[in-house]
């Protein structure tokens, strides 16, 4: 009886290693592609079955940044701030929880550590979300955004967990739950942010801005302007962000330049804060010497989020950006004329062969604000700001880049009374009269008829602050009317 069962079992085993051989050879023989393709389809889908019995779990995995390092998935945004809500419900599930600032002063938002797991349960079926990060890679690829701290960041990841059996459910209604709610927890979570660019390496994990919670107290009702033109500038702006229907319908990315020009301390960082708070949007203030190259500029727009204004101040100071062009013509020229200089070749410009410091160039600002790039993303206001309009290239300034330009001009009689009133809580006043004829004449910031009217002590009043405000504009027009009579003896002179 053994030696019979031990025959049966070398034929069995004779019978099968023949049956791989004979497959074998005629697996190697087969001449027909099409059923190589057809016998490895079917063997695929056997193998895939037996995993699923094995395995029945399914992953789905959200990376942090889209395309590459060159823009953090709304995706990834969502679940985060939809696990937030999660990890609180998770009680003692999570171990290891990273802490926030909130809105309110005392709370704290928590979100997973890496390599946690926190379950969640979705109408009847259960997922499990992991926290994780891999290394950057070590190898020397090329990276489109060059080094910086950024590049060399962890990558990291959300990565879910269901059941097979629960993929419909999952990919049709879970995920797209996650999404909605995320957004949610994120506006009732939003604290407006003031971003600036970091210099040299100093870019963060999350990209190349760093803030901190935009707190200016500025608005439309303290902004010291006349009144139709400030009416026109708000009715601007609500224009803008009720437009998005009508610059999809025109053809125009999402997006509008205010250009903010005048003497120095005339408003125009505080016009830029009054935006911010009457439109609710962040503010991203852009410090050009610290862009090194104009794809860098490129990124910086990029990693900006929709409903924010975009602020380049004193632009005309920031960088060589003024007369770029006439400065090439004029170096051709001279080098034409220059018999001295071989080949009459004319230097390259300073921004080709400057090897430190910022080489943005003149093209790379006006690509930034209206060129392909600027359709990325939507609801966008950029603002330049400038004591010297006329430095600025026209190219930079026309309209389609800066569409509004809005002069910040002296202090007028209502941007006056308005000052007044918010200082010093007065709306008439028998010097009133002494500081209209004098505002005629004399030219006077907006900043300095404030600081005119800032009691200084316990004992300064309504009566001694404007008292002041008189003596100084008093000042200020004679010093201007003694500017002219030596300016018109010297036109005398120069006749004689």
């Amino acid at each position: 009886m053994e030696a019979s069962g031990w025959s049966s079992s070398l034929s069995s085993g004779i019978l099968l290693s023949l049956v791989a051989v004979v497959w074998t050879v005629l697996w190697n023989n087969l001449q027909g592609l099409q059923l190589q393709q057809f016998v490895s389809r079917h063997l695929s889908r056997h193998a895939r079955r037996l995993a699923a019995i094995v395995d029945p779990y399914l992953t789905i995995t959200i990376a942090e940044y889209d395309g590459g390092r060159m823009k953090r998935s709304d995706a990834y945004k969502e679940v985060q701030a939809y696990l937030q809500r999660a990890t609180c419900a998770a009680g003692g599930g999570v171990r290891h929880l990273k802490a926030e600032t909130a809105k309110d002063v005392d709370a704290l938002v928590l979100s997973m550590g890496d390599n946690e797991e926190v379950a969640d349960a979705f109408q009847g079926a259960t997922v499990w979300w992991l926290a994780y990060s891999t290394p950057p890679r070590e190898d020397n690829a090329p990276s489109y955004w060059g080094g910086g701290r950024a590049a060399r960041a962890d990558r990291r990841f959300y990565r879910l967990f269901f059941l097979d059996r629960d993929r419909d459910l999952v990919l049709r209604e879970y995920l797209p739950h996650v999404r909605r709610e995320g957004r949610a927890v994120m506006v009732k979570n939003r604290q407006r942010k003031l971003f600036t660019n970091l210099s040299g390496d100093g870019y963060d994990a999350d990209g190349v801005w760093s803030h901190v919670v935009f707190e200016h107290p500025k608005t439309f009702a303290t902004l010291a302007m006349d009144p139709a033109k400030k009416k026109e500038i708000m009715d601007d702006l609500d224009a803008f962000r009720n437009g998005k229907d009508y610059y999809a319908r025109v053809g125009k990315a999402w997006k509008r330049g205010y250009l903010l020009y005048g003497p120095p301390g005339t408003g125009k960082s505080t016009m830029v804060a009054a935006m911010a708070n009457h439109l609710d949007y962040d503010v991203y203030d852009i410090e050009l010497t610290s862009v090194r190259t104009n794809t860098d500029l490129r990124k910086l727009f990029i990693e900006t989020t929709s409903k924010s204004i975009i602020v380049i101040e004193d632009i005309d100071c920031s960088l060589e950006l003024t007369g770029k062009r006439k400065n090439k013509n004029n170096n051709k020229k001279k080098a034409n004329d220059d018999g001295d200089k071989k080949d009459g070749a004319a230097e390259p410009p300073p921004d080709e062969t400057d090897t430190g410091g910022s080489k943005v160039t003149l093209s790379g600002v006006l690509n930034f604000i209206d060129g392909l790039w600027s359709a990325c993303g939507g609801e966008r206001i950029i603002v330049f700001t400038t004591n010297h309009v006329e430095k600025l290239d026209p190219a930079l300034i026309r309209r389609g880049r800066m569409d509004k330009h809005i002069e910040m001009s002296y202090c007028c009689f209502e941007a006056f009374k308005l000052l007044a009133k918010v200082y010093l809580d007065v709306e008439s006043h028998h010097l009133f009269d002494a500081v209209e004829t004098l505002l005629r004449e004399a030219n006077m910031a907006p900043a300095d008829v404030a600081e005119n009217l800032t009691p200084k002590s316990a004992s300064d009043d309504a009566e001694s602050c404007l008292s002041g405000l008189v003596v100084e504009l008093e000042k200020v027009l004679a010093k201007k009317e003694g500017k002219g009579k030596d300016a018109a003896d010297q036109a005398d002179d120069d006749e004689e």
